[in-house]
């Protein structure tokens, strides 16, 4: 058997879910669910827990039902894998051990594929590297980086920790977009409602007036009759409009590149993801550089890890820069989209000799930025928003009901 048949041999082992039910040693009942590839898998392994097996039905493959991998996931097996390999444990068995704790089906079979890849003389890197869906490139660098030099352990642990700090900054940076828009949402869905259903109630009772209706009252009935009319057409523009937005990001790079950079002029949000991006990259890059992988690698990695496109142009324009000779530092100020005090720190690492820990102190500066920001929108937005929906909701209302008012005065 040739060497790239043996590499492809695992990719063909399909796992199932499996669930059972039989008599422990005491002779107690017992069931439950195990993540395997064949039936006499799952009955060699109750087999050694002495348990007698009494019936095994086939529940579905990896992907039916098993639940979806979260990059919270990927943190925890990276947690897990250190933790047993730094005990002495064999990859092998640390692998057979992760997989067996893992709550989740989905996780603990993709933990599996990476067993048998590894058992059929893979390297930890390269099976990772055949999931890239679930290991980016930093991930299986740093994994690559540590087998070479023998601290796989201390490896995993910071690829675990990167993970934690770039997920918390991303649930920082939604939750500065998705409160407004949550709230925006909720102000234009109860403007449409007075307006379609309320507003009409108030319209029949006031063509018995027989008299003019005020200046705000007739626009307010105008807004309405056209929202009446056309009320579908706005939602399914609305819904055409957003489908259109996420496939040209997703297939065109031209139209990713443009929307990006829109959302960096946005005000406030815009300085929120400008930062995001300049600690992302800082972040990354000090991780995978301060693992020993090189600088050209580590910028390669960092472009991608940055989530915003025309940060990723821009890194790797650094890359090229860097490849050419160019000093970092350097290299970063002739883009001229990196902050002047990200480029000072990273020129003072590079002379100091201290890059990596002087890039961690800008993710640092900057992640902490970002933090002030989101909390500085959330109060400023609240009593904003207040404004707005009390404009809103309550120029419908008094508009309504100022014939009735004109009616009192008038009798």
């Amino acid at each position: 058997m040739t060497a790239h048949q043996q590499i492809r041999t695992p990719q063909r082992i399909k796992l199932y879910r499996w669930r059972w039910s039989g008599k422990g040693p005491n002779g107690r009942r017992v069931s439950g669910e195990i993540v395997a590839g064949h039936k006499a898998e799952v009955e060699r392994e109750l087999s050694d827990q002495n348990i007698v097996v009494k019936t095994i039905r086939r529940r579905s493959g990896l992907t039916g039902g098993m639940g979806k991998i979260t990059p919270r996931d990927i943190m925890l097996f990276a947690r897990q894998m250190a933790t047993m390999i730094r005990a002495g444990v064999p990859v092998l068995q640390a692998f057979s051990v992760v997989a067996e704790s893992l709550k989740k089906p989905a996780m603990s079979a993709l933990v599996q594929e990476l067993m048998n890849e590894v058992a059929a003389g893979s390297s930890f890197a390269g099976a990772l590297r055949k999931h890239p869906q679930h290991f980016d490139r930093l991930f299986t660098n740093m994994v690559e980086a540590g087998e070479q030099s023998g601290s796989l352990d201390r490896m995993l642990e910071r690829v675990a920790s990167h993970k934690e700090k770039i997920e918390s900054l991303k649930g920082r940076v939604k939750k500065a977009l998705y409160y407004p828009a949550a709230v925006i949402a909720i102000g234009i869905s109860v403007t449409a409602l007075l307006l379609i259903k309320v507003v009409p109630q108030f319209e029949d009772l006031f063509h018995g007036f027989g008299a003019e209706l005020p200046i705000m009252t007739q626009i307010t009935i105008t807004i309405s009759e056209f929202a009446q009319r056309y009320w579908l057409w706005g939602i399914g523009l609305l819904v055409i409009t957003a489908l259109i937005t996420r496939q040209g990001i997703r297939y065109s790079e031209t139209f990713a590149y443009r929307m990006h950079a829109l959302s960096l002029k946005v005000p406030v949000i815009g300085d929120i993801l400008d930062k995001s991006a300049v600690a992302r990259y800082s972040r990354t890059l000090a991780t995978t550089f301060g693992a020993g992988v090189p600088l050209v690698e580590s910028l390669d990695t960092a472009a991608g890890a940055a989530g915003n496109k025309v940060y990723e142009h821009a890194i790797r324009q650094v890359r090229e820069d860097v490849t050419a000779g160019q000093q970092l530092h350097f290299a970063m100020r002739l883009t001229e989209r990196f902050p002047p005090l990200a480029v000072q720190m990273v020129g003072i690492g590079e002379e100091s000799g201290a890059l990596d820990a002087m890039l961690n102190r800008v993710a640092d500066y900057y992640e902490e930025e970002v933090d002030n920001k989101v909390d500085a929108l959330t109060s400023l937005l609240e009593p904003f928003i207040i404004v707005v929906l009390g404009v809103l909701v309550g120029g419908l209302v008094v508009s309504m009901y100022l014939p009735i008012f004109e009616l009192g005065t008038a009798l």
